[in-house]
């Protein structure tokens, strides 16, 4: 499992709206990211350590160059060394290594108490850091827009936490089983960073990736967690397009599914659960995600709902009812309904029941309605598997378009869901239901 800090439609866009030796260098990280992508696209069953690797954590410089993991520059019994790179993650390391140990009981990445390489100095002006299942690599920025990538604590606090779900859950690293990947790093990312400047839920900022970009660039981080969509709107960047809820839910096969774009979904959950609980956020909330990152109930393909069902669970275990409904209340404020995505082998538990749809209104007033059991052959099946991914209780509640006079109303029932939208307001996935469900009448009188 490879995993980047910054989102690769950014890249794409810095390479192409970027001028003369900025274009350059994001061209070279964009291109440098491909090719590693390429190289590694597995997961490993345990971390691979350097022959000299020593203590919890060791530091490597690449020199500017792409050998991994370079020379040893610190070890883990070092003084500083007066490089930048080099100390800041040397300490960076120290901060979130003693968090998992110390609060969550986790004896580094694997919990087999494998020490921590981490590679500084990687390519010319590489504007990126990532996790790529043995090691952590920062590269030291171009210098115009951003700054280099161990300057924010928490960009190496996110990486070491890719590791420990790769370790853990192993969340897949694609659509909603990958943003939630990206969401744990952020959560923990920001945990470190409250924990490392004493801060409660309600003192911290929740931006992750402070101080990466440079002055002159409009943006007060590369994501925030408590509103997501944001962090940053500049004419080079663009606008931040991260969401916070699922009304919003973006559906791409780019950036592996939107992973960096949805993670704002459960990353808000994560910060309005913390401020629900109040405190420091590494205990109670803390505890409750790392239970549930951990624990039987998440697998490699879990999706937002299984994810948020384990949280809840893991917060009554923990604690009590009281947690546990704070816990499904932030969930829901996002649009995510605990448990209506568990899964079987990866794959999305399939609700019985009957699907009925109706259409009234039209220059006619003529009502139209039909049903199918979602156990009733080919069509059932394909249209249980697409209500699957609707989460009726995200939809906006609107009322009749003035501007579509004599246009159709749809209800959709489904189980003990049921759900009036406007023909305006339909989204993609509740058209082609009514289309296939209402399409059982034409042949009928």
């Amino acid at each position: 499992m490879r995993c980047q800090f910054v989102p690769p439609y950014l890249l794409d866009r810095l390479a192409d709206v970027g001028h003369g030796h900025a274009a350059d260098w994001f061209g070279r990280t964009r291109g440098l990211d491909e090719r590693l992508r390429e190289r590694r696209a597995t997961t490993s069953p345990s971390v691979a350590q350097p022959p000299d690797a020593d203590g919890t954590k060791t530091i490597y410089s690449a020199g500017g160059g792409t050998s991994l993991p370079g020379d040893k520059v610190r070890g883990d019994a070092d003084p500083p060394t007066g490089d930048q790179a080099v100390d800041e993650a040397y300490d960076s390391t120290g901060i979130v290594h003693e968090l998992f140990s110390t609060v969550y009981g986790r004896s580094g990445i694997d919990d087999a108490g494998s020490t921590v390489t981490v590679t500084v100095h990687f390519g010319r002006a590489y504007d990126n850091a990532f996790w790529d299942g043995d090691q952590l690599v920062f590269g030291d920025g171009d210098g115009e827009v951003f700054e280099r990538f161990t300057k924010p604590p928490d960009v190496l606090f996110h990486e070491f936490t890719h590791g420990v779900t790769q370790f853990t859950a192993d969340l897949r690293y694609s659509g909603q089983s990958g943003a939630l990947n990206e969401s744990v790093s952020d959560c923990f990312a920001a945990m470190a960073l409250q924990r490392q400047f004493d801060q409660t839920a309600e003192q911290a900022d929740w931006l992750i990736g402070e101080g990466l970009f440079k002055p002159s660039i409009n943006a007060v981080a590369l994501r925030s967690m408590r509103e997501p969509g944001t962090a940053y709107d500049d004419p080079l960047l663009g606008r931040d397009p991260q969401v916070g809820s699922m009304r919003d839910y973006v559906e791409t096969t780019a950036d592996n599914g939107g992973v960096h774009i949805n993670s704002g979904i459960p990353n808000k959950a994560f910060t309005l659960a913390a401020l629900r609980l109040g405190g420091y956020t590494w205990e109670r909330t803390g505890r409750i995600w790392y239970a549930a990152l951990t624990g039987d109930a998440v697998g490699r393909d879990s999706g937002f709902g299984e994810f948020a069902a384990a949280t809840v669970a893991a917060a009554g275990d923990l604690y009590g009812e009281e947690e546990a409904d704070a816990v499904s209340a932030a969930w829901e404020e996002v649009g995510v309904t605990p448990g209506l995505d568990a899964a079987d082998a990866g794959a999305p538990a399939r609700r019985s029941g009957r699907i009925v749809v109706s259409r009234t209104g039209g220059f006619t007033g003529v009502v139209r309605e039909a049903a199918v059991d979602a156990d009733e052959g080919p069509l059932g099946a394909e249209v249980a598997s697409i209500l699957q991914q609707v989460n009726f209780t995200a939809l906006p509640i609107r009322d009749a378009d003035p501007r579509g006079a004599d246009r159709f109303t749809y209800t959709f029932t489904y189980g003990d869901q049921q759900v009036t939208v406007p023909e305006s307001a339909l989204t993609p996935e509740l058209e082609r239901v009514a289309t296939l469900v209402l399409g059982r009448l034409a042949d009928t009188p």
